[in-house]
């Protein structure tokens, strides 16, 4: 278990420098799901599991700035939804991005369409998007990213939020904040049935 005096001084690296979190050295408090170590990268595995789950940073408190991670899914139809979740009020109620690697490179229009999201749960989940702003909150990604490679996510929260899904210099997602959750926690977040793999989080408070 983490000392306090250890998780204040987590929080004021994050603060000052934004620096990686160290997956071995934080406290991770998984919701819904069991944590074990990703086979490289040094990065952690996430387990599959009905219903939504999110692994917690303890320590962490974040309101504006950049949150950085390295996600890999897999090229599996409704079962692969990898992300980030921020602004936890409790375990349920939180923002989030995630990615649906199995969109990628879908033939599909529709499909294609729906390979980035944010969300804000629960009174702006993903369904309740798709039905009253369509494609508003959702985009594709570049073609040149496989379903099955680690990709990089970026999330910027500064009043808006903008994404940047692989080696991007232009936001793949710009969106109106949704809600009125202001700060908390940040978490690494999988949905329905998902698994994944996480690697390099790196999160920077905005100055």
């Amino acid at each position: 278990m983490k000392t306090v005096a250890a998780i204040v001084a987590l929080v004021s690296v994050l603060a000052m420098s934004g620096q990686s979190v160290d997956f071995a050295a934080a406290k991770l408090r998984p919701v819904n799901r069991e944590v074990s170590r990703a086979q490289d990268r040094g990065g952690i595995h996430v387990s599959a599991k009905e219903g939504p789950g999110v692994v917690w940073i303890d320590g962490t408190d974040f309101s504006e700035g950049t949150i950085e991670v390295d996600v890999r899914g897999k090229d599996v139809m409704q079962q692969s939804f990898v992300g980030v979740a921020f602004h936890r009020k409790d375990d349920q109620t939180y923002e989030s991005v995630y990615v649906r690697p199995f969109n990628f490179q879908a033939t599909d229009p529709a499909r294609h369409n729906h390979a980035v999201q944010y969300m804000q749960v629960p009174a702006f989940d993903w369904p309740i998007l798709r039905e009253k702003f369509p494609e508003e909150f959702e985009r594709p990604v570049g073609a040149s990213i496989k379903p099955t490679d680690w990709v990089h996510l970026r999330v910027v929260v500064r009043g808006r939020i903008q994404i940047f899904v692989g080696p991007v210099t232009t936001p793949t997602l710009d969106v109106r904040k949704l809600g009125d959750l202001g700060r908390g926690m940040v978490g690494l977040w999988v949905g329905n049935n998902s698994d994944g793999d996480f690697a390099d989080l790196r999160i920077t408070p905005a100055l």
